[in-house]
């Protein structure tokens, strides 16, 4: 019973908005470390190009309808 109901939270529009939304975020933070650590970028710059990336993949994302690919 508990794991229909955990199931159910997880199938929820809200639910799958907040991963979406929490995956970016890690993504963004992934970029920035990465550039950080194997570029030889200012922190500046590696900063600046990790705060574009989050954006960057919602605008990407198809299902996302406020803005980017998937808007009208």
């Amino acid at each position: 019973m508990v794991m229909n109901s955990l199931i159910a939270k997880l199938k929820d529009p809200k639910t799958k908005a907040a991963f979406k939304s929490y995956v970016r975020a890690v993504l963004a933070s992934a970029v920035t470390m990465g550039l950080a650590l194997a570029a030889d970028l200012a922190p500046e710059q590696a900063i600046l190009i990790g705060a574009l990336a989050a954006p960057a993949a919602k605008w990407a994302d198809k299902t996302e309808k406020e803005y980017g690919i998937g808007s009208n």
